[in-house]
């Protein structure tokens, strides 16, 4: 398959357009380059280093083209920031440039990039270079995708989740932001199976996992299946008050849903039992104390009689 064949199954699939970011501090060469994709693609554009980490870290783009000689941060100090993030290190990054030396490409793909484009630019190359790139990208993150989903509920694994958590820790302990884990158990699950059957109990974990991932609307917030009936759900930027508020909304979703549970002690509905635990992390922590803090709270609202959420904040 060519990569324009490629890119366009690959949009297909996942059911947007890709997204570009151009980075040069010379405006020229924004609006030439911005003119070649903006059929095409949702364009990005900033003239320093810094603004394009930050629309990095903010619109995650599936690809970056950028130039190596501006004025402040250089193209090579980019590049180097965005491949240290694990935020930011998937996304990759084409170099436009003048310098024509083997040991300036080299190095540049030392320190990360994916290709290098000449000055001046020709359009036909740069638009098949990039729609190459573009279509690598994409059908890797459809793999992923599909990697780190839970393969019955269609939301993240726990390998979904241990790679969410410590992207989310790391965030918050740059920018000194709390960070909230809700665990969320489904109240005398095991009756509702015995009852109900296996494939009953399946689609209310379905109806359940999309009943909350619904319930999570920031697009940075994330729902995974933990284990069995568990679901975590992570709130970067989120203090106590506002994941409290979280957790009662999640509750009442579920209730809404109005699964009958002949077998509950709590409802004649399934009800789900959660516990939050908020931290602003710092160094010398680990995100393991978030766990088990979130974990502890969860077996408080089972205690005191299932059907509610119990927080604590750590520190």
């Amino acid at each position: 398959m060519n990569p324009s064949a490629a890119l366009d199954a690959c949009l297909s699939t996942l059911g947007r357009r890709p997204r570009l970011l151009i980075v040069d501090d010379q405006p020229s060469n924004i609006r030439l380059l911005h003119e070649l994709f903006r059929t095409d693609c949702d364009v990005f554009m900033a003239t320093t280093g810094e603004q394009s980490i930050k629309l990095c870290l903010k619109q995650s783009p599936d690809l970056v083209i950028l130039d190596i000689v501006m004025k402040g941060m250089s193209g090579h100090e980019v590049c180097r920031q965005l491949k240290a993030d694990s935020r930011t290190s998937e996304i990759p990054v084409i170099f436009v440039t003048g310098l024509n030396k083997e040991s300036d490409e080299a190095y540049g793909f030392e320190i990360g990039a994916v290709d290098f484009i000449s000055k001046p630019i020709n359009p036909v190359i740069v638009k098949a270079r990039v729609r190459t790139h573009l279509a690598l990208k994409l059908q890797s993150d459809i793999l992923r995708s599909i990697a780190l989903r839970d393969g019955l509920t269609g939301v993240g694994n726990r390998r979904k989740f241990d790679e969410d958590l410590q992207a989310a820790w790391w965030h918050c302990k740059r920018e000194r932001e709390s960070l909230s884990l809700i665990m969320l158990d489904v109240d005398f699950f095991k009756r509702y199976n015995d009852r109900y059957g296996h494939h009953a109990g399946d689609q209310c974990l379905i109806s359940i996992a999309q009943k909350i991932k619904f319930g999570l609307s920031r697009p940075y917030d994330a729902i995974a299946r933990y284990g069995g009936e568990e679901f975590a759900c992570l709130l970067p930027e989120t203090d106590a008050e506002g994941a409290k508020l979280v957790a009662e909304k999640l509750l009442g979703l579920v209730r809404e849903l109005a699964i009958e549970h002949g077998d509950s002690d709590v409802a004649p509905v399934v009800t789900v039992s959660l516990g939050v635990a908020t931290i602003v992390p710092v160094v010398g922590l680990d995100p393991k104390v978030l766990i088990e803090a979130a974990d502890q709270e969860l077996y408080r609202s089972k205690r005191a009689g299932r059907n509610r959420a119990s927080s604590a904040v750590i520190g």
